[in-house]
């Protein structure tokens, strides 16, 4: 297999799957050259809670990617999620010392902006910049070069748990991957989904995982505020298994294959036979049965979203309305449901702006692992890369705290 400099490698590492998207730079645009994917058995609500299982799941994933791709991975951009993500925002002040903003006033004002109290076992991992104020002038992306006395900025940190950012790492470097960097999902995914207008005029972006549902808010082409629901498309194939009284297995089948998110969408003689088990025959039930478990589960997940937006009195910045991705996007109805709840435009976010192997990554399952090589190619192209060891506690949070000036320029 061949070595190439212009590859890059996603690696979404999930509750219910693992996807790996290779991507090769050519002509100023990202291809897709490769894809794989396998079962995920190791994490629970984005969390290693089993480090073989989840070795296997990547190997697996891994070793299709490479086989499609003609390829051999040996490092790769690896997305986190989970309920232990904490995102908030934060404020911060400097004088400028020569009357003129320099990039040493910009690091010290962000340091100053991430001066705060974070709870022990937990990293920074992103610190984004939403907007810098020069005296009296707020609202400036830019202030490299501006005259004042002043500097100010707002900030927005997000953090994951140290043990399990480390696990990650781990189970990436057994399958023989170094991660060059690890990115929130909400931040990969947005690459993949979103488009700039979005963004600029404000946007929610809801990625539905199989353990957490994933929302970044945008406003002014910055995020302004993460969350993390623990609850996502897992929670609606346990649902199923229960309402209908079958295994998970064949659950999760159903939910793809004839799931609706609103049961007044399905027809009042719309029939469908759930599989026996265990020397039982197979039964029929009702279509809108289905959809009435669907749709109660779906929509607490919304109305959870709506209350955290409505809470932090962000409604009035999402003017362009809701993207929903992730694979239970795909359930019918879920964007007619999203329009009921949020009393807002919803659109599903298919992966953008990518070519070569587009048929096969066309799909919210696929968002994460495709805006992870965007990221990586927009971010880390022509940067000199550096992995992760987790067997040094002491190397890990260094490279952690090595992420914040190339995130800085990222998000300017």
């Amino acid at each position: 297999m061949e070595k190439n400099s212009g590859i890059f490698v996603g690696l979404d590492i999930g509750t219910t799957k693992v996807c790996a998207i290779v991507a090769e730079a050519k002509n100023e645009s990202l291809e897709i050259i490769g894809v794989g994917s396998s079962n995920s058995t190791g994490l629970k609500n984005g969390v290693v809670v089993n480090i073989e299982n989840t070795v296997d799941s990547i190997t697996k994933a891994v070793e299709d990617a490479e086989l499609m791709a003609g390829y051999q991975i040996q490092e790769a951009v690896v997305g986190i999620a989970g309920s232990h993500i904490r995102g908030f925002n934060s404020h911060g002040i400097v004088a400028i010392k020569s009357r003129e903003v320099t990039q040493q006033d910009i690091d010290r004002v962000i340091s100053a902006a991430k001066t705060m109290a974070i709870p022990m076992d937990h990293e920074i991992i992103h610190v984004i910049p939403q907007g810098f104020t020069v005296d009296d002038q707020d609202e400036i992306k830019n202030p490299i070069g501006m005259s004042g006395l002043r500097l100010e900025a707002i900030v927005h940190i997000v953090t994951a748990s140290s043990i399990a950012a480390q696990n990650i790492v781990k189970c990436a470097n057994k399958s023989g991957i170094d991660v060059s960097e690890i990115i929130l999902e909400q931040i990969a995914s947005s690459e993949a989904v979103l488009t700039e207008d979005e963004k600029e005029l404000g946007v929610a972006l809801i990625d539905i995982g199989g353990g957490t549902t994933d929302v970044a808010i945008f406003h002014r082409g910055n995020i302004v505020h993460t969350f993390v629901i623990p609850k996502g498309g897992q929670s609606v194939t346990s649902d199923v298994s229960k309402g209908t009284t079958t295994v998970p297995v064949e659950a999760e089948k159903i939910k793809i294959k004839f799931g609706i998110a609103k049961e007044s969408l399905a027809g009042k003689d719309e029939v469908i036979e759930i599989p026996g088990f265990g020397g039982r025959p197979p039964r029929p039930i009702s279509r809108q049965l289905l959809g009435n478990i669907i749709e109660q589960r779906m929509a607490e997940i919304f109305t959870w979203i709506r209350k955290n937006i409505e809470k932090n009195g962000l409604e009035s910045k999402i003017l362009s309305g809701y993207v929903i991705t992730g694979g239970a996007a795909m359930i019918d109805g879920s964007a007619e449901l999203a329009v009921e709840i949020f009393n807002a435009p919803v659109r599903i976010g298919y992966p953008l702006d990518v070519g070569g192997l587009t048929d096969a990554v066309s799909s919210p399952v696929y968002s994460t692992g495709v805006g992870l090589v965007k990221y990586a190619y927009k971010n880390i192209n022509g940067r000199n890369k550096k992995s992760f060891y987790p067997n040094s506690g002491d190397n890990f949070i260094v490279s952690l705290k090595n992420w914040f000036s190339n995130l800085i320029e990222y998000f300017f």
